[in-house]
């Protein structure tokens, strides 16, 4: 039975979705949403997300990536961000994909699933092993990327400060 979770775009109706999102894991200590700017109309931060997977606008540091949606019957449940390549930094620490679920749709396998799409989608980038890292304490996301395949090489520290990293590749 397919999943019922689809990864997709952000698109002008999600303001009010992707705000709750962000103000929710920022209680965590994460973002939601990558280089958002409050203040900014919605629409651009829409467009900026684009731009970013195209690889043009690229703040100091970034890659070309592409921002994704979770959803699960039309409620967004958690999003991706998958990184075209790796500079020093997400080669360290942040790896080729970051994921988030939001808390009241976590323990339902939305993690697994977001995290077994994102990996096709680096297939298809031509990325043939993956970077996935996630904080040294955090059992659970440990366990999702296990679950994928997730094999650990490393546990390093955060050269931005914070929790160690745990580093898995997966092929």
């Amino acid at each position: 039975m397919p999943s019922p979770l689809r990864l997709r775009p952000p698109r002008p109706d999600d303001e009010a979705a992707c705000r709750a999102a962000h103000d929710a894991l920022a209680a965590e200590g994460f973002e939601f949403l990558l280089v958002f700017d409050p203040d900014e109309p919605w629409a651009r931060h829409v467009a900026r997300v684009e731009a970013h997977r195209r690889g043009a606008d690229l703040p100091d540091g970034f890659v070309a990536s592409t921002f994704l949606l979770a959803e699960v019957d039309g409620q967004v449940v958690g999003r991706t961000s998958i990184r075209h390549e790796l500079n020093e930094f997400l080669l360290t620490v942040g790896g080729h994909i970051g994921y988030a679920v939001l808390p009241e749709h976590r323990r339902r396998g939305h993690a697994t699933e977001i995290l077994r799409q994102s990996l096709v989608l680096t297939r298809a980038l031509g990325i043939d092993r993956a970077l996935v890292t996630c904080d040294e304490g955090n059992v659970a996301s440990a366990a999702v990327i296990e679950r994928c395949g997730g094999v650990l090489e490393s546990v390093v520290d955060n050269p931005r400060g914070g929790p160690r990293r745990r580093r898995y590749w997966i092929d």
